[in-house]
């Protein structure tokens, strides 16, 4: 079967909570998911004793913010199956202390066009590690300034061209640092959504550095940047992976849980990727030692 390997839960930007998502798989006949919030691995322990006891396997993931230091951009990075989460707990409270001195000032610039109170948007985020613009368009619409997430005034407050933008970029930590501290935690690193962040640079220069995949299904990627991204990963032999990035309510398109997947045969290769590559390191260890004991026969002989 097929997986959903991009989730989100009301531990970061998402509307629902773990266990509400997985019933929601349950229902909609998801065999796999992955809970992939933002900068925070909490929800997944909890998942998979959830998922085991409604038969979903969910597989331990995060979303590692990052930014690309040649360009100033986010990128973000998913991590799975970390052998090690704890290695990645330092990178995860670095990245939500980022983010919560930028939701102070986004907060403030709110208050200041609307009365708004940070009570409320806090209250909105409840359940979430962090303040997210998601909650904040929440507290506009509990307030009956806007009637949806994503509408006029999201636009007005968030959309870079609009004399009364108040986003406030984090300073997240460098992407090479990310990728490496996923490496030292013994996750497989995969980069996510690059249509979305436009990152196809980035995809050529973290290639050599070790990524480990690309995420190739998902709602930014037109049947181009798909196919564009599938001959990538095959040129440089890299993992595919695909997700439907859901957030509920929360979502920018609506997009709907299992609308986009990992398939069956890239799923199967993400989960057996680290005991594949245990056996080749094996297996050149042996032919290493192999190759030395016989020039050492050969030049005692």
């Amino acid at each position: 079967m097929s997986g959903d390997l991009h989730c989100h839960t009301r531990l970061s930007d998402g509307s629902m909570g773990i266990e509400d998502l997985i019933v929601l798989a349950q229902k909609k006949g998801i065999e796999t998911i992955a809970i992939t919030d933002h900068d925070c691995l909490a929800g997944t322990v909890r998942g998979k004793i959830i998922g085991e006891r409604m038969g979903i396997r969910v597989i331990p993931g995060v979303e590692l913010s990052a930014t690309d230091s040649q360009t100033g951009r986010v990128a973000h990075l998913l991590c799975y199956l970390p052998d090690a989460p704890d290695r990645l707990e330092g990178l995860c409270r670095k990245n939500q202390v980022a983010r919560k001195r930028a939701a102070q000032y986004m907060m403030l610039k709110a208050g200041a066009k609307y009365p708004v109170s940070n009570e409320l948007i806090v209250k909105c985020a409840s359940g979430s590690t962090n303040i997210y613009k998601q909650h904040i368009m929440h507290a506009m619409m509990e307030c009956g300034y806007a009637n949806e997430i994503y509408g006029e005034i999201y636009e007005k407050l968030f959309l870079p061209e609009s004399p009364d933008y108040i986003y406030v970029k984090p300073t997240f930590a460098p992407v090479e640092e990310v990728l490496t501290s996923i490496h030292d935690a013994g996750g497989i690193a995969v980069l996510a959504h690059p249509a979305l962040y436009d990152s196809f640079d980035l995809l050529e220069r973290l290639i050599p550095m070790g990524l480990n995949g690309v995420e190739v299904w998902h709602p930014s990627a037109s049947k181009e940047v798909t196919d564009r991204l599938i001959a990538i990963a095959k040129k440089n032999k890299l993992l595919m992976t695909g997700g439907s990035d859901f957030h509920g309510m929360y979502g920018v398109k609506g997009t709907s849980l299992g609308a986009y997947v990992t398939p069956k045969t890239q799923l199967n290769e993400l989960v057996g990727y680290k005991s594949r590559q245990k056996r080749l390191a094996k297996k050149a260890a042996e032919s290493a030692a192999q190759t030395a004991a016989l020039e050492a026969q050969a030049a005692a002989e």
